[in-house]
């Protein structure tokens, strides 16, 4: 009789072909990626994104996607980046009025940058180092840590705009928009929204490969983000250390052993 464990293992390490399309890790092709970063990030600048040292830790992070995922990778992030910054504009002077709107104008710094994508690009370092069969499972768990995050940004940013009844997720209790681990009808619908549209972006790039990939990318999107606020309500405001970006880490975190659990589990054999 065969254990279910075995199964489950197997199904972790083969739940995919191999991406062809990965780079190979020579010293040139990291050279390439350097520079094309330094370059963009030096004409991007002037975009209100980020601050001057969170462009310069992006740089770093696009390096080293770069150089481990090739372009698909990089692109997959800076769509992310792009879109997470386009919902957090959306109402923001509404935001501003009421005292909800993210510090300096919405520009992202070092601690953000890192808080977001810290557990993407240990992924996307493991990747090139891993046995090829886990490879593709290591890529659904890069998208999902982007997709909880990409959540997290237009669930909090939609509900704390138009959502118009905000409740404690411990309780239900009605509390402020803003609030920490407040959630509202709204802001989980954009949660779902952005969660789908990173792990659809992941599909058109080749980095999940199929629908069911996407659907458990989107699921487990969303399902991290309530576990983020479940955190914000019950440990944030105890634990002085537990920082919004250390606890966007975390989420990233979950996100990502949550896809790779579930995948094991449930995926198509």
């Amino acid at each position: 009789m065969q254990h279910t464990g075995g199964i489950a293992l197997r199904r972790l390490a083969v739940p995919a072909p191999l991406p062809a399309w990965l780079p190979a890790q020579l010293p040139q092709h990291w050279l390439i990626a350097f520079a094309i970063n330094g370059l963009l990030i030096a004409m991007a600048q002037r975009l209100p994104l980020l601050t001057p040292a969170g462009w310069c830790h992006a740089a770093i992070l696009g390096t080293v996607l770069w150089g481990c995922l090739g372009v698909r990778g990089w692109l997959a992030v800076v769509a992310y980046l792009l879109l997470g910054s386009l919902v957090t504009r959306l109402g923001f002077r509404r935001k501003q009025e009421r005292g909800l709107a993210e510090a300096r104008g919405g520009r992202r710094g070092p601690e953000n940058v890192w808080g977001s994508a810290a557990t993407g690009a240990l992924l996307a370092m493991l990747v090139p180092l891993a046995p090829p069969g886990w490879q593709p499972s290591l890529l659904l768990a890069f998208v999902a840590s982007f997709a909880a995050k990409l959540a997290d940004t237009a669930g909090s940013e939609i509900g704390k705009r138009w959502g118009r009844h905000t409740w404690l997720i411990t309780s239900l209790r009605p509390v402020p928009p803003g609030t920490e681990g407040a959630v509202s009808l709204e802001g989980t619908a954009a949660s779902l929204a952005g969660s789908t549209v990173m792990a659809l972006l992941g599909l058109l790039l080749g980095l999940l490969t199929s629908g069911a990939a996407v659907l458990l990318v989107s699921v487990v999107g969303l399902v991290a983000t309530l576990l983020e606020s479940l955190i914000g309500a019950t440990a944030q405001a105890r634990y002085c250390w537990l920082s919004n970006e250390v606890v966007n880490g975390v989420q990233t975190a979950l996100a990502a052993v949550l896809a790779l659990i579930a995948w094991a589990c449930w995926a198509p054999t």
